[in-house]
């Protein structure tokens, strides 16, 4: 199943979990539930936009966007993110308002079915879609169960603690928890813009992918053959690496441009969803990338 698939189960699972957390803050008063289905309404709001974005990411190149589409995927985690924030201002004002003017809380045991069915539905749809994430390497698809998740575990949180506040009958146990459910999720959403938008700067790849490329090298260099200025980035799926490979300068272009085909196919092999670009360079020659514009 495709990442757009997943997103399209979690924009209808979004929907159930909306009705039977808002169901449940409406058959108790528990604004800690509010905030559980405010949240919700960012899982689908959420959910949208990422299958919005991943479909543009998976666009092929045009003449405007010849690297393709792929950083689309991190538009799409940072918009979450920034959604997650949202919600997390509107639960503590909820919360700040109920702490001032405590009100009894009813039907807890129906309530707290309908928002444990819900968590039920997210906890499935969220393992589900980390290990497609982890699979595909979509960081907006990632993005998407990372909130599930953090959904799931303050859903289980906030139930806890709505039966405790009913029966002890400490009200203000109630918003308290809104509250902190709240925070949890700010930081959620805090995460998520900061890869957000480390992704946009392009940002190096990981430190074991990195070891695979130098390792591929390795086992091409020689005493007449090395390779330098070796540069990593992200591009939602996608991972480029650029390089200079320096050989003997009497070698034939047509055995250069051989060996460089030989590390490219070596490179893409040993790192899923690579893009090598090679600069061919005699084994006298030194090209310094980017000095020009340092000095500027």
């Amino acid at each position: 199943m495709s990442a757009a698939a997943y997103l399209k189960i979690s924009v209808a699972v979004a929907l159930a979990t909306i009705a039977l957390k808002t169901g449940a803050w409406w058959l108790t008063g528990s604004v800690g539930l509010l905030s559980d289905a405010l949240e919700s309404l960012v899982n689908l709001a959420g959910a949208s936009f990422a299958l919005l974005m991943v479909t543009l990411a998976a666009t092929p190149p045009d003449d405007e966007h010849p690297y393709g589409h792929h950083k689309a995927e991190y538009f799409s985690s940072g918009f979450e993110g920034v959604l997650i924030l949202v919600a997390a201002l509107a639960i503590i004002w909820a919360a700040v308002q109920r702490l001032l003017a405590p009100q009894p809380l009813e039907q807890l045991g129906w309530g707290t079915a309908l928002s444990l069915a819900a968590t039920a539905l997210n906890g499935s749809l969220a393992w589900a879609m980390l290990r497609k994430a982890h699979e595909h390497r979509s960081i907006a698809l990632e993005g998407d169960a990372r909130h599930l998740m953090t959904d799931v575990w303050t859903s289980i949180g906030v139930v806890a603690g709505v039966l405790v506040a009913g029966a002890t009958g400490w009200l203000w146990l109630d918003p308290l928890l809104a509250i902190a459910v709240a925070l949890n999720i700010a930081r959620e959403g805090v995460s998520l813009i900061r890869r957000s938008a480390d992704g946009l700067m392009d940002r190096a790849l990981e430190p074991e992918v990195l070891a695979q490329i130098d390792q591929v090298l390795a086992g091409f260099a020689h005493r007449t053959i090395r390779f330098d200025h070796v540069v990593t980035r992200r591009a939602g799926q996608r991972r480029f690496v650029d390089l200079h490979m320096h050989m003997p300068a009497q070698w034939s272009l047509g055995r250069a441009a051989a060996l460089r085909n030989s590390v490219e196919l070596a490179l893409m092999s040993a790192v899923p969803g690579l893009r090598a670009t090679i600069q061919l360079l005699p084994s006298d020659v030194e090209a310094h990338a980017g000095d020009a514009e340092d000095a500027i």
